[in-house]
């Protein structure tokens, strides 16, 4: 059987495909896309994988120069997918992630789990809005928080049958598993802001009504200011 050329061997093309995935993670770990799509404590994870593809490009490259290939079938299927594989390595280093947080907290469950036992809880304007929707899961009395100062940041969360919400994404690894949290707002007089809207509110709480249960109450957010943010750089919470 012929022997195949260096270039056109499936172990140099798998080296190739090893590389760009490595260069993937490695840039990925430096460029802050990682705060999109991780939570922090992963992070470390990602430049040793980066590593690790690394030396699995070495051994695949070191393996396609020191033995001769020789043709077999199928070869050019399995050269074929490890094409694909480095275009779409291509197409994440060309492209920077740009989630929408709002179309994807429309497709999940809220986080309706509360935390056991809060052993501290922070004085109003140092809650943000995750630790606001833990107490309120934790004393779902809505009275023992009226008229408590707030000061918060999140996204504007378009809510069926309702005014939107100002919200975060929960992760608990990555943002494949992300749950949305939110706080009902009382926006004033005028058009409401967009959706994926990033905002900060400072105001009250008060309690109304819950148009979502008859005959319950639950609190919401009285803004006194509000001002649109950027999307900060660690938008999602643990």
């Amino acid at each position: 059987m012929p022997t195949v050329p260096l270039l056109r061997r499936a172990a140099t093309w798998r080296a190739g495909a090893l590389a760009l995935w490595a260069a993937v993670m490695l840039h990925s770990a430096f460029d802050g896309r990682l705060h999109l799509l991780l939570r922090a404590m992963y992070h470390p994870l990602v430049p040793l994988t980066g590593v690790l593809l690394a030396a699995l490009a070495l051994l695949q490259l070191r393996q396609a120069t020191t033995a001769a290939e020789q043709r077999r079938p199928g070869t050019k299927r399995q050269g074929l997918a490890t094409a694909a594989t480095a275009l779409v390595a291509l197409l994440v280093l060309a492209i920077p992630p740009a989630p929408s947080f709002a179309d994807l907290a429309g497709q999940r469950p809220p986080d309706e789990s509360a935390d056991d036992g809060l052993s501290f809880v922070l004085p109003p304007l140092e809650r943000s809005l995750t630790d606001w929707v833990r107490l309120l899961a934790s004393q779902p009395d809505p009275h023992l928080f009226a008229g408590d100062p707030v000061r918060i940041s999140g996204f504007v969360l378009p809510v069926e049958g309702q005014s939107p919400q100002i919200a975060r994404l929960r992760v608990r690894c990555c943002l494949a598993d992300a749950s949305p949290v939110g706080l009902p707002v009382r926006w004033p007089r005028g058009p409401v802001p967009a959706a994926d809207r990033w905002l900060a509110i400072e105001g009250t709480m008060a309690v109304e009504p819950d148009p979502a249960a008859s005959g319950r109450e639950r609190l919401v957010v009285v803004p006194q200011r509000i001002r649109p943010i950027p999307r900060p750089r660690r938008p999602l919470e643990p």
